[in-house]
């Protein structure tokens, strides 16, 4: 059943794209990071993005971002910006990336 009280939680996108990198590469994505972060943030759609590591393994990470509809993350997908940026980070890969779209089915309760 679909959420009422927030209708743009309904709509919005939560996009987690995991990517585990050769070791010593991990500069080197670290630095595109740090170049498109705030151009990819700036996209229209774009809600938030931000990078997380695996605790464990210091060349596995995420980007967790929000997008509001499904729409707008194909748009960016689809973006100069995108294909400029992958192009530099697909080749710092030690392993296949895995990406997932989510969207909210029902939210924390209120306390």
């Amino acid at each position: 059943m679909p959420l009422t009280r927030n209708a743009k939680a309904i709509m919005m996108i939560k996009r987690i794209v995991k990517m585990t990198f050769q070791p010593d590469q991990v500069p080197v994505f670290l630095d595109i990071f740090e170049t498109s972060k705030n151009l990819i943030r700036q996209f229209p759609g774009c809600q938030h993005v931000e990078l997380l590591r695996l605790s464990v393994a210091n060349n596995v990470f995420f980007t967790f971002s929000l997008w509001e509809n499904e729409q707008a993350l194909e748009a960016y997908r689809q973006s100069a910006l995108f294909r400029t940026t992958w192009s530099k980070t697909k080749v710092l890969f030690a392993d296949k990336p895995e990406a997932w779209s989510l969207e909210l089915v029902s939210s924390p309760d209120v306390q």
